[in-house]
């Protein structure tokens, strides 16, 4: 509730609701299962009496369209600042430091969250994961798209000293190269053909070096095989490269997956501002991919992110703040059940609703 009261208030000073009320609401109802604003008006009007004991509701509960207008005029980045403050805070309270590992960044669409007649054009929102927690750490909307742009703004506002920062091939850029290592933090960034020359000196110096070390992993599982195999090469054996900031190693992944009797390769690279070793790449990558599987993953299939029709003015971002929040509260609690399950659990149990809170002090 104290960083709440920090967001700053759009609406008259006739408004009858207390701003930090409104939100804590919606994240209360949001980590019972809401889905919408009208699930949050319904939620508060279901617990009134339960939830007088957390806030004051002096005006009584407030109606859906108060939530949707309140969503709607706040200011994304005062929403977005309240969950970087409170992740440094629950980070603070789990006894961790910031980050140090992995961060993953990648960008999601809320795919119903587009205006009336903008369907090709859904809301973008950038996020930052700390794949060693399985914590989102920050999280903006790229405006027009741009998923460039909100990720450098984003860089800006975090501690990222010492981590390695992993991003896919749209990322693969100089200038957020010279952003990340302008952080003191490392990068592991997908390499493919938008950087032609680039991605053409990776594929004939790793088809000239011939057999390198390789780490290799192998799972089997619904079905399938896969083999991967990682390798290095370091920026002393490449040769007629173009200048990449801060670029000491370039990695490849092999993958070979088998399924029903069919065998189907891949290969990727990587631009590295580390040397690693080839386990070290494999970890890297497996890695980056949590942000799909726990995070966006979870968004779609537990909160139903992506049926979310909320659409008008600054309402589909702020609200997809909510659920990341939310998402946080549900994977930090140490209770050992799927997010879903928690979610049913604060729903049905007083108990284990305030638990939810509780447990981070």
């Amino acid at each position: 509730m104290s960083i709440l009261r920090e967001v700053r208030d759009p609406r008259d000073i006739n408004a009858r609701h207390n701003l930090a009320e409104l939100l804590f609401l919606a994240l209360a109802a949001t980590l019972c299962g809401a889905k919408s604003c009208v699930d949050i008006a319904e939620f508060v009007e279901g617990r009134e009496d339960e939830l007088k004991e957390i806030v004051d509701l002096k005006h009584g509960c407030p109606s859906h369209d108060t939530f949707s207008r309140v969503f709607r005029l706040l200011d994304p980045q005062e929403l977005s600042s309240v969950l970087s403050a409170f992740m440094s805070a629950l980070r603070r309270e789990l006894g961790l430091g910031s980050p140090r590992g992995v961060v993953a960044i990648d960008g999601k669409a809320l795919r119903r969250g587009y205006e009336k007649g903008r369907a090709f054009m859904p809301p973008l929102m950038v996020s930052a994961w700390d794949a060693e927690t399985r914590l989102a750490i920050a999280a903006t909307r790229a405006l027009g798209s741009d998923e460039v742009g909100a990720t450098l703004a984003l860089l800006k506002s975090l501690d990222l000293k010492g981590c390695t920062v992993t991003a896919d091939a749209l990322h693969c850029r100089p200038d957020m190269a010279e952003a990340l290592i302008a952080q003191k933090a490392h990068y592991a960034l997908g390499l493919k053909a938008n950087r032609g020359r680039l991605f053409a000196a990776a594929e004939k110096n790793f088809a000239a070096a011939g057999e390198i070390a390789c780490f290799e992993t192998r799972d089997t599982a619904h079905g399938r095989t896969e083999v991967r195999r990682a390798s290095i090469l370091p920026l002393a054996k490449l040769k007629d490269l173009p200048v990449f900031p801060g670029l000491k190693a370039i990695g490849r992944i092999e993958a070979l997956r088998t399924a029903d009797d069919k065998t189907a390769t891949s290969v990727r690279y990587i631009v590295l501002s580390k040397l690693l070793t080839p386990r070290k790449l494999a970890q890297t990558v497996r890695a980056h991919w949590t942000i799909e599987n726990q995070l966006h993953w979870s968004l779609d299939v537990v909160f139903h992110e992506d049926d979310a029709r909320t659409r008008k003015d600054n309402a589909p971002q702020n609200l997809a703040v909510i659920r990341r929040l939310a998402q946080n509260i549900l994977a930090a609690h140490p209770l050992d059940k799927p997010i879903a399950s928690k979610m049913r659990r604060a729903n049905w149990s007083k108990d284990f609703f305030y638990d939810l809170f509780t447990h981070m002090r």
